[in-house]
C-alpha cells in the first residue's frame, strides 16, 4: 500500500487546476459509499467527483484479481496475493472485504481512517456485501446505488468492454439482477443514463447531506460564539 503522504501528495497533484472548493472546514471527513452493478459506472462517477472535489478522496481498494487494461497498481487497486489477503483478513486490517467473481476484495482500515481523520471525505467504491458490512458499524455514512437505466443497456456496456467470455458475462448479468433487488437498503438511487447528469445528481447528493443539522451543530455553536 502506498504511503499516506505520498498517496496525498500525488491527488492533490491531480487536483490542480479542479473547478472544486473546500466546502465546509470539518474536523473529520464524511465516509461515502457507492454501489451498484458492474458497469452501471460507478467508476467514472466517482473519477469525476473527486476531480471536482479537492475535499473528496476515492479510497484505493486492495484486490487479489490481476489488473485490466491501463489500470495501474496503487491507483485502481492495489494488488496483492491470494495468502497476503488472507493473512490481512485474520489481521483485522480491513473495513469491509468480499468474494467477487472468485476475487477478494477490501478496503484497507487504516487508510482509510487516517483520511477521514486528516478531515477529508472518502468515498468508497464497493459491492453490496461491502457495503451492508460498512453500514453495520457506520449509521452516518452516505449511501448510494448507482444503477443502468436498463438491463438491455447494462448488457451493451458489458459487451463494450470487452473483457468477459460469454460465460463470464452471462455471471455478471445474473449477479447484476440479484444486486439490483438491494437497491432499497441505500439512502439514495441515481440513475446512470447520461454520465454528465448522474455524477451532478450524486454531487447534489453529498452537498445536501454536507448540510445536514446534524453535521454542523459544532459550526452554528462558533457562529454564536460559544
Amino acid at each position: 500500500m502506498e504511503p499516506m503522504n505520498e498517496y496525498l501528495k500525488k491527488r492533490e497533484e491531480q487536483n490542480e487546476g479542479g473547478s472544486g472548493e473546500l466546502f465546509f472546514e470539518r474536523e473529520k471527513g464524511i465516509l461515502i459509499v457507492i454501489s451498484g452493478p458492474s458497469c452501471a459506472g460507478k467508476g467514472s462517477v466517482c473519477k469525476i467527483i473527486c476531480e471536482k472535489n479537492p475535499d473528496i478522496r476515492l479510497s484505493i481498494s486492495e484486490t487479489t484479481r490481476g489488473p485490466r487494461n491501463n489500470e495501474k497498481d496503487g491507483i485502481d487497486y492495489s494488488y496483492i496475493s491470494k495468502e497476503c489477503f488472507e493473512k490481512r483478513i485474520k489481521q483485522g486490517q480491513y473495513l469491509e472485504y468480499a468474494t467477487v467473481y472468485e476475487n477478494y476484495y477490501g478496503t484497507p482500515k487504516d487508510y482509510v481512517e487516517n483520511l477521514l481523520n486528516s478531515g477529508f471525505d472518502v468515498i468508497l467504491e464497493i459491492d453490496i456485501q461491502g457495503a451492508a458490512e460498512v453500514r453495520s458499524n457506520d449509521k452516518e455514512g452516505i449511501y448510494i446505488f448507482i444503477v443502468p437505466p436498463s438491463m438491455q443497456e447494462l448488457k451493451r456496456r458489458i459487451e463494450e468492454r470487452g473483457t468477459e467470455s460469454k460465460e463470464q458475462m452471462e455471471m455478471r448479468l445474473n449477479c447484476a439482477y440479484g444486486e439490483m433487488k438491494n437497491a432499497n437498503d441505500y439512502s439514495y438511487i441515481v440513475i446512470n443514463d447520461e454520465l454528465e447528469d448522474a455524477t451532478q445528481r450524486v454531487q447534489s447528493i453529498i452537498t445536501a447531506e454536507k448540510c445536514r443539522t446534524e453535521r454542523l451543530k459544532n459550526k452554528i455553536e462558533e457562529i454564536l460564539g460559544r
